[in-house]
């Protein structure tokens, strides 16, 4: 799929919640609750316009059982795609709007996403690097995938920044 980088769009946040009212109606009890993270979570940051969305969830096999019903409603069923225990479903095909991930509650991807999200919001100067680096990979890259794998480095580094961050903050209380 062809990268589609855009500046930040208030809209982002709008879309999320919509498509949060859909996942209640669907899911119901199933989802102990809802989080916007990546990019588009993040104010002022570039972004593929792709709304990434975390449902936890109490059981990660019950959701199997809406495979068919996401399906009809216009979601790609991806399984796991790659990170053992996660659910993904995208919607939109080539034009996508959004990414579900659906994690059971105690998933250890859960807080890597957050802190990275929150450390963000936090740090504008982190937003200006990391969309600067998007931006040259984006020059460099036509197809996601080749942009995925040149940006993993970076996002792995920061990461670990924010993961600091996260335990400095939580140690003495600063939350």
């Amino acid at each position: 799929m062809k990268i589609r980088l855009t500046p930040y769009d208030e809209n982002w946040a709008r879309m999320y919640e919509e498509e949060a009212q859909v996942l209640r109606g669907i899911f119901g009890d199933e989802i102990r609750t809802l989080e916007h993270f990546g990019s588009t979570a993040v104010p002022g940051m570039k972004a593929k316009p792709v709304v990434d969305m975390m449902c936890l969830v109490k059981d990660i096999q019950v959701i199997d059982g809406y495979n068919d019903r996401m399906h009809a409603l216009g979601y790609d069923v991806a399984g796991e795609w790659g990170i053992a225990g996660r659910r993904l479903f995208r919607k939109g095909g080539e034009q996508r709007t959004h990414h579900i991930h659906f994690y059971p509650y105690e998933h250890p991807q859960i807080l890597r996403h957050l802190v990275f999200r929150d450390y963000l919001q936090a740090h504008p100067e982190e937003v200006e690097r990391y969309t600067a680096m998007k931006e040259e990979l984006a020059q460099r890259y036509e197809d996601t995938s080749d942009y995925s794998k040149g940006k993993k480095p970076f996002v792995q580094e920061m990461e670990q920044r924010a993961l600091q961050w996260h335990s400095e903050k939580t140690k003495y209380g600063t939350q």
